[in-house]
């Protein structure tokens, strides 16, 4: 972000910031998308053709995207998404992003916890209906408990 002469800010400027807030919420968003499974708003924050590469696998398309989200998070869940760094590039967007994610192994809300630490990578576009992740990268840091996988 450029500097200014306090008091003006130049119409590049306060773009780069309306776009920085848009992008900060639409991470948000999608922290709220899988805590909350609100799987039908997956279209108000991925494109179509959105690429995801978590520990849960490698999908391509935002229904294979939305249902490996659907399968990884069939337990209450908390996505605490931090410290996001933000490149603008035009109509494009990198950011990167910490990620502290907590599971209940099982339906009581009070039963054994599964958490983790990772490392967001995204890529967002600027589309017609407003930002957009066309990318999500996950890679792990560190690990407490251990995850109950629902049976097959």
């Amino acid at each position: 972000m450029s500097t200014q002469i306090a008091g003006t800010a130049s119409p590049q400027m306060l773009q780069e910031l309306v776009d920085r807030s848009e992008i900060t919420e639409l991470v948000t968003r999608l922290g709220l998308w899988l805590d909350e499974k609100r799987w039908d708003e997956a279209s108000s924050i991925l494109t179509d053709d959105v690429k995801a590469l978590t520990p849960g696998g490698s999908v391509a398309g935002i229904e294979e995207v939305t249902g490996q989200a659907r399968r990884n998070h069939t337990v209450p869940t908390h996505h605490v998404i931090t410290n996001l760094v933000i490149d603008l590039d035009g109509d494009r967007a990198t950011i990167g992003a910490n990620l502290i994610a907590t599971f209940v192994n099982g339906p009581d809300p009070a039963g054994p916890l599964f958490q983790l630490g990772e490392r967001y990578s995204f890529e967002a576009v600027r589309t017609l209906a407003g930002w957009r992740l066309a990318s999500v990268k996950t890679t792990p840091v560190w690990t407490v408990g251990s995850r109950l996988r629902p049976a097959a």
